[in-house]
């Protein structure tokens, strides 16, 4: 830590997360990797149905709550002090935790993470570990760092068993097997689970006993687990994880070493400020009243549990997220997915599209200021600025305007790295010569009705453009362009109110 001049403790900025390591870049941009998804009408009904299904039932449970917006109000409220405070909190945070018999690990990136928990287990003498609540350790690429090391890493969360049997990606922050539906679950397991039946059948709950069976004896042997953290409470040092399943409980209480990998950003200072996240997270994720799981651990307790407790702070980008004030409120979020669920973008393409393990509208924000906003510059473009996602936020993270602040940053890059400016910046700088005169603002409007010749018959009664010439092709590509009307404003302005009313 560093010290400011007005005496305040200061989160050095480390830098972004490196390439090459983990899961928040994808190889392709955005529109690209859409289209295939858009072409996949299984991939689109499995989306449709569960979204729908998850937003029904939150908004029931929403309903229930007569002071819901204070409590989004003291999510944000909390949120922020906490990200004002980070510093202090989290040197609070390592005290509690060391003094109640566990050890902190801080790293600066994905590749230190990697490397403290893979010694730290290779210290165990295992090779092999079991997994929770692991979203930051997908970010870093953990299971392909341990694999690399010779220890198999098991995910024991039903859906992240579903994706890791798959050898797949997450698609959703709470359903990460969103995108399969149970036909393919149950081929998968058949295929592919140690002496599956198979005469298995895609009954759910056959599904469910299949993935107990095989998980319990993994729960059984294990000697270490890693785990993340939905929040950490710096006055105590207590770790808290929250989930539906009872494989975190399993995790975090059987195996003799517990290793948990959490974002520097998941902090809340007391006790009293956890109580209003585990309010407004279950209702907003699974859309219940609170979660079947709710486990709290601090540090070690001798005989019961984990008899080593290792925490391992993780920045890989958050710290420069941080800097920056416009898009810091990123850092407030809790994780719930409730904004994949309301967004059109995302329940047309599923998650895979936005290349990172971070999807929707939060990952629009996300990712692209974890790595750099030019290695993801395609996805604060990935969204309608419907707003929906504000909407039902339940920290009230402003997305849509970080979106705008991330495009802004973007054009300002390509501005002033690019030796030939974009097609989009030269009619950008056309359009605002244009309109900064209001003659030749009238002359190009005048001009623009040629524009009514274009496209098939239909399309023109239609009132629509659906292919536009040349550069302007880019335009039509995703979205149709308006019919130039017959009569501009101006014109029907003079010839309904004469031409000598100018107002």
């Amino acid at each position: 830590m560093t010290v400011g001049p007005d005496g305040r403790r200061l989160l050095p900025v480390v830098g972004h997360a490196p390439p090459g390591v983990g899961h928040l870049r994808g190889g392709r941009t955005f529109p690209d990797a859409a289209r295939d998804a858009l072409a996949d009408t299984q991939l689109r009904r499995n989306l449709g149905h569960a979204t729908a299904t998850i937003r029904t039932k939150r908004a029931r449970v929403v309903e229930e709550v007569d002071d819901w917006e204070q409590l989004r109000a003291a999510g944000e409220a909390i949120k922020t002090a906490t990200m004002a405070r980070l510093p202090e909190l989290l040197t609070q945070l390592e005290e509690r935790v060391v003094a109640a018999g566990g050890e902190v690990h801080w790293a600066r990136d994905a590749n230190e993470a990697n490397a403290i928990v893979t010694r730290l287990v290779r210290d165990t003498g295992h090779d092999e570990v079991v997994k929770v609540k692991s979203m930051a350790t997908q970010e870093i690429g953990l299971n392909e760092a341990l694999a690399d090391a010779g220890i198999a890493a098991y995910e024991t969360d039903l859906a992240e068993l579903i994706v890791q049997l798959g050898d797949d990606l997450p698609s959703h922050i709470l359903v990460p097997a969103i995108h399969r539906n149970r036909a393919e679950i149950r081929e998968l397991f058949v295929r592919t689970l140690p002496g599956a039946d198979p005469e298995l059948t895609d009954d759910p709950r056959a599904l469910a006993a299949a993935a107990r069976a095989h998980l319990r004896a993994r729960f059984l042997a294990a000697e270490v687990a890693v785990s993340g953290a939905n929040f950490a409470v710096a006055e105590t040092g207590t770790l808290s994880v929250v989930e539906s399943e009872g494989n975190g409980r399993m995790c975090l209480t059987l195996p003799r070493t517990l290793i948990t990998v959490m974002g520097i950003e998941k902090l809340v200072p007391t006790w009293r400020d956890l109580e209003v996240f585990l309010q407004l997270l279950p209702r907003s994720s699974t859309g219940e009243r609170m979660n079947p799981y709710t486990s709290l651990w601090t540090g070690v307790t001798p005989g019961d549990g984990p008899q080593a407790f290792h925490l391992v702070l993780l920045d890989n980008g958050r710290s420069a997220v941080l800097a920056d004030e416009a898009g810091r409120a990123a850092l407030h979020c809790i994780r719930c997915s409730a904004c994949l669920n309301v967004c059109p973008v995302y329940e047309r393409t599923g998650g895979h599209a936005y290349g990172s393990v971070y999807p929707g509208p939060i990952g629009a924000i996300l990712s692209p200021q974890l790595t750099g906003i030019e290695d993801n510059a395609s996805l604060p473009y990935a969204s309608s600025l419907c707003g929906a996602c504000y909407d039902v936020c339940p920290v009230r993270i402003d997305i849509p305007s970080i979106l705008v602040h991330l495009r802004k940053e973007h054009v300002e890059q390509q501005r002033t790295t690019r030796r030939v400016p974009s097609a989009e910046a030269i009619g950008m700088a056309a359009a605002a010569w244009t309109m900064s005169d209001a003659a030749r603002w009238e002359k190009a409007q005048t001009a623009s009705r040629a524009g009514r010749l274009l496209g098939r018959r239909r399309d023109r009664e239609a009132g629509r453009i659906r292919s536009l010439p040349g550069p302007l092709a880019a335009w039509t590509a995703a979205r149709d362009a308006p019919r130039p009307p017959a009569e501009t404003f101006r014109e029907w302005w003079r010839r309904t109110r004469g031409p000598g009313d100018g107002r």
